[in-house]
């Protein structure tokens, strides 16, 4: 009889026991439980970012494939129009330069002129 009341203590004690230790381990299901829904939120809320971002991105591609091409565009034009300059320089630019030092010698002699003929008509 002893035995029986030492064996209704014990299990009584790890009742007890499993009682104590059951709500730590009700509380951590639960948290798991809004883990795994919170995982799941952030997974939906994320997969179309992740998809926005890629569309982004592959416009961004395309927009600086177009600038890489005005770029190239741009040079070309530049390098054209410094070769119209050299040209014009080299067709226009000599002889004007001649016609300008043509007519500053004309404009020099003449003004040398009309110094002389004051200077004999106060005399």
């Amino acid at each position: 009889m002893l035995g029986d009341i030492a064996g209704i203590v014990a299990a009584s004690a790890f009742l007890i026991l499993v009682g104590v230790l059951a709500v730590p381990l009700v509380k951590l299901g639960r948290t798991f439980d809004e883990a795994t829904v919170s995982l799941r939120k952030v997974t939906e809320h994320t997969l179309p970012v992740i998809d926005e971002t890629a569309a982004v991105v592959a416009s961004t591609n395309g927009q600086l494939e177009r600038v890489d091409q005005i770029t190239t565009s741009a040079a070309q034009v530049s390098a054209n129009v410094s070769a119209l300059t050299s040209l014009f320089a080299a067709t226009v630019g000599g002889p004007m330069i001649k016609v300008a030092a043509f007519s500053y010698g004309v404009r020099r002699a003449l003004s040398g002129l009309g110094a002389t003929a004051k200077a004999s008509r106060t005399r």
